[in-house]
This record gives C-alpha cells, sequence and structure tokens, in this order.
C-alpha cells in the first residue's frame, strides 16, 4: 500500500541516574565514595532507506522510542547507554512540526541524521568528593530525553514528471521507456499511486520518470485526488506535458497548467516539455496551430521545436514539443534523448 503522510510520536531516552555508594571492602575502614555515573539515553536517528518509497510501514507504530540510559552502580561503574532507535524512510521525506507546521529537515540525499539527542546520564556521588565533603550522599539524577509529535511527508524526487489529464497515456509511456511496470487500462483513474522507473539512455547514463495520477479541474482545489497528486510535481527537475492528440491541445496545456499554477505559482518556471500521445489513432493531421501560436511557434519539418520559444504568458517556454505514439513507438528514442538532454543541463 502506498501512504505518504503519517504523524509519529519519537522520544529520545531518559538518562540513567548516577548512583550514590561507598566503598565496601573486607580491611578498609573508611571506604570512600564510588557511585558510577549513569548512561546517557538513546538517540533518535533518520536514515534514507532507498530501497523504500512508501510510508506504509508507519501506519502500525505511532511511538518510536530509543531506550533510556541504565543507572550507575558502586565501584565507579557507569551505567550502560541507551540503544539508539534508527527510523528508516524514503528519500524524499519531509519531517514537520506536527503542532506548528514547520518545516524540520527534508531528506532530498541519501543520508543519516541525528534528530534527537538522549538526556545526559547524571554525575555518581565520586564525582562530588572533596576536600570539604569527604562523603557526598547525593548523586545526580538523568536528563530527561525529548519527544516530539511530528508528521512524515513523502514528496517523490525524480528528473521528469509525466503531467496529463486521466488517459493521456502516461502509465504506457512509463512502461515503454522504463522498467517500470505500472497498471494500464482503459479507464480513468487507473494510476492511484506515483510510479517511478528508471528511463536508461545508454550503457552509462539514466534518468527517473514519474508517472503521477492524473489531475483533473479542479485538483488544485481538493478535487479528485487533489494535492495527493499535486505535491509529488514539486520535486521534479522537468514536466512533460501530455496532451492527447483527440481533443484540444491547447485547452489541456492552458487547464493542466492552470491547476500547477493554482498549486504552487512559483512552480510555473519549472522547464517543460510537451508529447502529444497517441498520434497513430488519428488519421488527419493534428491541428496544431492553437497550442503554436500560443507560444508563438512554426511547426518545423522533423515536428519538434527546440531553442526556438518566445516566452509564454503562462509558462517560460517549453523545451519542445513532440507528437508520440506509445503504442507504435513513433518518436519515443527521439523523446528520450530531449527528455535526457533538459534534465542533464
Amino acid at each position: 500500500m502506498f501512504i505518504d503522510s503519517v504523524d509519529i510520536f519519537v522520544s529520545s531516552g531518559n538518562g540513567g541516574a548516577g548512583a550514590v555508594s561507598f566503598r565496601r571492602e573486607k580491611f578498609v575502614i573508611q571506604g570512600g565514595p564510588d557511585g558510577g555515573d549513569g548512561g546517557d539515553g538513546g538517540d533518535v536517528y533518520f536514515e534514507v532507506d532507498l530501497n523504500n518509497d512508501t510510508l506504509s510501514k508507519f501506519r502500525g507504530t505511532k511511538h518510536y522510542r530509543a531506550k533510556n540510559g541504565r543507572p550507575g552502580e558502586g565501584k565507579k561503574k557507569s551505567g550502560k547507554r541507551g540503544e539508539d532507535v534508527v527510523i528508516k524512510i524514503p528519500l524524499g521525506t519531509q519531517i514537520i512540526d506536527f503542532d506548528s507546521g514547520e518545516l524540520l529537515y527534508d531528506f532530498t540525499l541519501n543520508e543519516k541524521v541525528l534528530f534527537l539527542k538522549g538526556g545526559k546520564g547524571g554525575a555518581g556521588n565520586f564525582r562530588f568528593k572533596n576536600s570539604i565533603n569527604q562523603k557526598p550522599t547525593y548523586a545526580q539524577k538523568g536528563i530527561a530525553g525529548k519527544e516530539m509529535h511530528i508528521r512524515l511527508e513523502l514528496k517523490v524526487i525524480a528528473d521528469v514528471g509525466l503531467v496529463g489529464f486521466p488517459n493521456a497515456g502516461k502509465s504506457t509511456l512509463l512502461s515503454v521507456m522504463s522498467n517500470a511496470r505500472p497498471e494500464i487500462a482503459n479507464y480513468e483513474f487507473t494510476t492511484l499511486i506515483p510510479n517511478l522507473g528508471v528511463v536508461n539512455v545508454d550503457e552509462i547514463n539514466s534518468f527517473v520518470m514519474a508517472d503521477i495520477p492524473g489531475i483533473i479541474n479542479g485538483a488544485s482545489l481538493g478535487k479528485g485526488l487533489g494535492i495527493e497528486f499535486l505535491k509529488h510535481i514539486e520535486r521534479t527537475k522537468i514536466f512533460l506535458f501530455m496532451l492527447d492528440s483527440s481533443k484540444p491541445l491547447l485547452k489541456q496545456f492552458n487547464d493542466l497548467s492552470g491547476e500547477i499554477r493554482n498549486f504552487e505559482s512559483s512552480l510555473v518556471n519549472r522547464s517543460f516539455g510537451i508529447a502529444i500521445t497517441k498520434i497513430d489513432s488519428i488519421d488527419e493531421f493534428i491541428e496544431f496551430d492553437a497550442l503554436f501560436d500560443h507560444f508563438g511557434l512554426k511547426v518545423n519539418n522533423d515536428g519538434y521545436i527546440r531553442d526556438e520559444i518566445i516566452e509564454s504568458k503562462n509558462f517560460n517556454s517549453p523545451c519542445f514539443i513532440l507528437p508520440i505514439s506509445s503504442a507504435t513507438n513513433i518518436n519515443i528514442n527521439k523523446l528520450k534523448f530531449l527528455l535526457f538532454s533538459n534534465v542533464r543541463f
């Protein structure tokens, strides 16, 4: 099951108490203080797990606690340090303070991070002996650990994010270009979770493509899958707008870009390309004029545009516009290299 938002409690361990003890040995008339220090409480770490792409494991466990430090003992024996707890999360996870909504950490790299430090163990009574007080009868209590109520939010990290209405061909394209095997069917909202696939360009180079559930008009207001989809496009380097060739192209683009702009206005500056899909199923020439006029373009002989775009009113400009067919592989290799060239730079 794909889960991308959970709230949990995390607690570091309490420090163990220092011991009050005096040396007691045969033939030793007056033994001095020998109470050991308490052990430090365990820490809380978060670590990225590259083999995991969902927060589903957190649904069954709400509390994650490091162990408390053990109390000190006689003969100056320190208590054992509490065991740490290491919480593994997918790449792209954010840690957010549940009460304030403050973003505390954003895992965009493969890393392990100390999140909560355990409480320090208390000093045993042998540490308080001095020339004035030869027999201290007190020791420190351990310092309490910390607890936080947090929310984990997963936002998919990908080089290319596929943006399109339901049934635009996103899942089919992902399955053709990558190693991913998303569910494909001829009905809306087949894709209910983000799917990631690695697209191999050659023996050395590759990029990650994300097929994310389709937008509908009003998605930015919570309709349909709403922000359950939209929040996952924030981390993609480039958008690929997939426009169904059997429907008005410019209206599709304006509706899609409008939903993205309404969700997060800064995303209008993100690089993007346009793929006009399912051209194998269209008998007559596809009407490009309205879409191309919107960007001040003319159709080139090879059927795609690159580096000749004037500034658009909504988005800056497309890196390319390319007709494709995933069913018959028309322009699929060309699309692969166009995407890679724009991801790389």
